[in-house]
């Protein structure tokens, strides 16, 4: 296999198109590139790459991690990203569990997937793109599609957009989960008619129609043409098998509706939760919380979600729900800060502008 991608690799290099891939050497015999075309690319195989994706503070390369599964049938190219925050883990595992049982051999199409897209994020555990302790965090999760020759986030950004992420997808899955000091439930944003129907083959708990933010992988790819959903896989900083089982199976039924695998198209469950709006409840006095009900429970406004008690224990606040809804994020460390969120509740608006998010 290694001797068929040095191949295409070289034939890259050799051929005129700006947009090939580009081979500037390898790291314990995985090839190191600057950009990748997918197209370049022998079929039937998975192959594996190291991405530079621009320069550290002290002048070593950033390299993030890729594998392509390259069907031995033509099809749609399907891009799943994990890792933009540094403390955001199950996607990754989902990815090494998908480069490890999807057989190019069954599949039609292109298998693009990226799993740890902030290094520096990582190695900090940090949400944040942060190369060293002295410069600012940047969210690179609101970079996107950054600009090459910019400051050092804009730079990396524009580099992952146009030599890897824009050029090599059709459809898009970017993979989190929540940030430290809190939890999801399994859970997607989405922001139309087609993205929704992406997020319900996934099999999520709940979906939030939802604008979004700008300059997140999601609504970038999506507003360049190329639908995009976020998928939230539960809490931060561990391998969960359950989310990361339930990923790679929601993944492989969207494959499935795509034409990429083979198999029946497995229904949305039944249990599902679409929401169009979300609301905090916040604790108004800090002290020690203490939950009243799981995360993803059904809600009625004014229902009791956590009571805050000071240093003796004593009761100095119940926290209710301020909408009927559902709770999809908990905070899991009891210390709170007045104003501090204790749950957030998603619900859905009967107004129309809210049809795809308010």
């Amino acid at each position: 296999m290694r001797r068929a991608v040095a191949l295409a690799l070289a034939l890259a290099m050799a051929g005129p198109a700006p947009a090939a891939t580009e081979s500037v050497g390898s790291l314990d015999s995985t090839p190191i590139i600057d950009r990748l075309d997918v197209a370049d690319l022998p079929t039937g195989q998975t192959m594996r790459f190291w991405f530079r994706a621009g320069a550290s503070p002290v002048g070593q390369p950033w390299l993030v991690p890729v594998v392509v599964v390259k069907g031995a049938a033509p099809g749609p190219r399907l891009l799943v990203t994990a890792g933009i925050h540094g403390d955001e883990l199950n996607g990754i595992a989902v990815i090494h569990r998908l480069a490890a049982t999807v057989d190019p051999a069954k599949l039609a199409g292109t298998l693009v997937m990226v799993p740890g897209l902030n290094p520096p994020g990582l190695m900090q555990s940090a949400r944040q793109f942060t190369p060293d302790w002295t410069r600012s965090a940047a969210n690179l999760n609101r970079e996107m599609p950054g600009k090459e020759g910019g400051n050092a986030v804009a730079d990396f950004a524009g580099r992952l957009w146009n030599r890897l992420l824009r050029p090599n997808a059709d459809t898009a899955v970017d993979l989190h989960t929540q940030s430290r000091g809190t939890a999801y439930m399994m859970y997607v944003f989405a922001s139309s008619a087609r993205t929704r129907r992406m997020a319900e083959l996934v099999a999520p708990d709940i979906i939030k129609m939802d604008k979004g933010d700008k300059g997140t992988v999601e609504n970038t790819l999506t507003d360049d043409g190329v639908p995009a959903i976020t998928l939230e896989l539960g809490r931060p900083e561990v391998f969960d098998d359950t989310m990361i089982a339930r990923g790679e199976s929601g993944l492989i039924n969207l494959m499935r509706e795509l034409k990429m695998l083979t198999g029946k198209v497995a229904a949305p469950p039944a249990s599902l939760f679409v929401a169009n709006d979300l609301v905090a409840a916040r604790a108004s006095k800090a002290g020690w919380a203490r939950l009243l009900l799981p995360l993803g429970a059904p809600v009625k406004k004014d229902q009791p979600l956590a009571e805050i008690r000071d240093a003796f224990g004593r009761l100095v606040e119940t926290v209710l729900s301020p909408v009927d809804g559902r709770i999809n994020m908990i905070a899991t460390d009891p210390r709170l800060d007045p104003g501090s969120t204790v749950a957030r509740i998603v619900w859905w608006s009967a107004d129309p502008r809210c049809e795809n998010g308010c």
